[in-house]
């Protein structure tokens, strides 16, 4: 069986390579590696941004948690129940296309600017290297954590369907990944994301709906699963009181999330015209909530099928789903699917990061008359160099869930308010952005270091103390501080 998989496993990775070696020649300037020209269709930026969107937290992260805790968490030793989380999730897509792409396409390309560190600086005083630093250095610190998620994702993967060191299936997930990004840059990670996308839809979808036949369709599953615990699909998972509801706040929480996150945001700015966003907008939100509930439908199908504690980790169970109900050659197309999501997360994160050092700090203010190919060969020096910093945090004990909780949290509370009164609100300042992300990056680390007991996910305190910082000082500041 696991030969048949390995075969489908292998094509599909040498056709992501080669179209990272074939998009290599249209990066001739830094616009071309970093957003593709802003010359990309409504539908490759869609389904690019949902799958770099939703990466190895939905596809192994919720998946595994709904298959250990169920619907509502009765053990209530999560603060994210799945229900919760996978409706936040929808929810925060929504508000993402609605409140940010068509205005942050337009500014940008204005303004000139191709990063968001770039937006923020030329939004207000056009040239100040503090509030691009600090916003470059927010990014780079928390994505090292979420593309170290990724490639722990891709080690998991592969451990468990070939048996894998884990070590050595994070280094084989990680060399693709920052291959083809090296390569290809944006062009690349694009498109082999649109792919990627369509590989993710089918698992998400077909997989859950394969297993539940096989259970006996509704009726099964409800039995099989009340059998177990009846609370396992109940709404509040047998919750009461404040846990119950921190585990709804915190759930929902996580849809704050996506107003802050670059490398979703950097699809809004890649779209060729802005009357194609209305479009766009449309296919990532209807993918989101195909995706979102399918992950955790697999999650209380494979409840279900398998029992309780079949998988030691939970976030293995997706690939062992795949090889117990469909054909070993379709199993393999699956578990290609967990690989996509991190891959489609990883490589724009990795871009993301590298366009922070490049043009951020390097060109903007180290060397400004430095030619478009140097810019674009340090750009690939930068992606190899925190490819392999990524790889060694990766090894961290933390769960997938985990890590990227942290970092989505620390980048959602700092960019996210910042950026909504930026481009909606006419008397935001420079200052009020400044507090804002600093206020709102700290409450998530101090929140997670000290006050993780009180079941809140850091992200909430983290946004609303950044939205009233970037509020009250815009309004204290006199107009000559934008």
């Amino acid at each position: 069986m696991n030969k048949t998989i390995a075969i489908g496993f292998a094509g599909y990775l040498l056709f992501i390579l080669v179209v990272g070696i074939v998009t290599a020649r249209y990066n001739k300037t830094l616009a071309d590696f970093l957003l593709a020209g802003r010359r990309l269709g409504p539908w490759v930026v869609a389904l690019s941004e949902r799958a770099s969107g939703q990466s190895g937290w939905l596809i192994l992260g919720l998946t595994g948690l709904a298959y250990a805790t169920g619907l509502g968490d009765p053990s209530g030793t999560k603060p994210q129940p799945a229900l919760w989380a996978s409706i936040g999730g929808c929810s925060g897509v929504a508000l993402s296309w609605i409140l940010i792409a068509e205005k942050l396409r337009k500014e940008t390309e204005q303004l000139g600017a191709l990063t968001l560190p770039r937006f923020f600086e030329l939004k207000f005083r056009g040239h100040d290297p503090t509030i691009r630093f600090v916003t470059t250095g927010i990014i780079v610190f928390c994505f090292i954590f979420y593309i170290a998620a990724q490639f722990d994702g891709a080690g998991k993967a592969l451990e468990q369907t070939f048996g894998f060191p884990h070590f050595t299936g994070i280094l084989v997930g990680a060399s693709i990944m920052v291959f083809y990004t090296l390569m290809g840059g944006f062009f690349a990670v694009a498109w082999t994301d649109f792919f990627q996308g369509i590989i993710m839809l089918v698992t998400l979808v077909i997989l859950p709906l394969v297993a539940l036949a096989q259970i006996g369709g509704i009726e099964g599953l409800v039995n099989k699963v009340s059998s177990i615990n009846p609370e396992y699909l109940t709404l509040s998972g047998g919750r009461r009181g404040w846990p119950l509801l921190s585990g709804v706040l915190s759930g929902l929480g996580i849809g704050l999330g996506y107003l802050g996150q670059p490398h979703v945001l950097i699809r809004y700015m890649s779209i060729r015209s802005v009357s194609e966003v209305g479009k766009a907008k449309s296919v990532a939100i209807v993918y989101a909530i195909m995706t979102y509930g399918g992950a955790v439908l697999m999650g209380i199908v494979a409840l279900a099928y398998f029992g309780v504690g079949q998988f030691p980790d939970p976030e293995k169970m997706m690939p062992g789903l795949a090889i117990a109900v469909v054909p070993a050659w379709f199993a393999g197309i699956l578990i290609c699917g967990a690989l996509a999501a991190m891959m489609s997360t990883a490589d724009s994160q990795l871009l993301v990061t590298t366009s922070s050092v490049a043009e951020d700090i390097y060109h903007q203010s180290i060397n400004p008359f430095a030619s478009q190919s140097q810019l674009v060969f340090l750009s690939r020096i930068v992606t190899f160099v925190m490819g392999v910093a990524a790889i060694f945090l990766a090894q961290l004990p933390s769960s997938i869930f985990d890590k990227v909780l942290f970092a989505w949290g620390g980048l959602g509370a700092a960019l996210g308010p910042p950026l909504v009164f930026s481009l909606w609100w006419r008397r935001t300042t420079r200052n009020g952005v400044m507090v804002g992300m600093i206020l709102g990056f700290l409450t998530v680390i101090v929140w997670d270091n000290f006050f993780k007991w009180t079941g809140i996910y850091s992200l909430l305190p983290g946004f609303v103390l950044s939205t009233a910082a970037v509020y009250l000082v815009s309004r204290s500041d006199r107009g000559g501080l934008r």
